[in-house]
């Protein structure tokens, strides 16, 4: 791409107030050349426009982003995805990255930051916000590698979502939750519901805030 070329975007979030503020926020710095809500119109910006970058929101309704960018991906390996999230969560930030992502910057980044991040990897880099990388490298205890739909459900559990209303909200049957609720309970070596309970409000953050 032409030093002087602005950067073909392409913004997956399903919040339109979000895309719009990124919209003013990237006026003269990138070309936005479409939006998506949802996957499927993700894969049809992405097919019509072929853009060099996506934005992609960790958290959406239908399917995360760490999926939707290993997907799109898999049909578009010369696509660039910097993903932008609410959440600086490690273990987040490794699956984008094993998932393809060149990038991860934190929503409440300062707008500059933004910027350098789309910049660096346009040209072929990596970025992450400084936030990021201070957790990436802080010293923490190893703990078992959760699934992604593992990972959803602590989340959920994190906020104080039941059984029944994680189901509602994943498209899952309460049989299902509850399984994975088991095998998270075995992973992580804990007794209980309640210790369940306190280790998710303690190490999670939501995916779908």
């Amino acid at each position: 791409m032409d030093a002087t070329q602005l950067a073909r975007v392409v913004l997956i979030d399903d919040h339109p107030l979000v895309r719009d503020g990124l919209k003013a926020r990237l006026a003269g710095l990138a070309e936005v050349v479409g939006e998506a809500a949802n996957a499927g119109e993700a894969f049809q910006v992405v097919e019509a426009e072929r853009p060099d970058l996506v934005l992609m929101d960790v958290g959406m309704k239908d399917i995360n982003g760490i999926e939707l960018t290993a997907q799109l991906l898999a049909g578009h390996p010369q696509l660039k995805v910097l993903m932008l999230s609410m959440y600086d969560n490690p273990e987040y930030v490794n699956r984008a990255m094993q998932a393809g992502a060149r990038g991860y910057v934190l929503k409440d980044a300062p707008a500059e930051d933004i910027v350098r991040a789309i910049e660096a990897v346009s040209a072929g880099g990596s970025f992450l916000s400084q936030a990021v990388a201070g957790r990436q490298f802080r010293a923490q205890t190893p703990r078992p590698v959760m699934s992604m739909r593992e990972s959803e459900i602590l989340a959920c559990l994190a906020k104080g979502r039941s059984s029944k209303q994680i189901a509602d909200d994943l498209n899952l049957s309460v049989r299902t939750v509850e399984t994975h609720r088991q095998n998270i309970k075995r992973k992580l070596k804990l007794a209980g519901q309640a210790e369940l309970i306190k280790y998710a409000v303690e190490h999670c953050r939501s995916l779908d805030e």
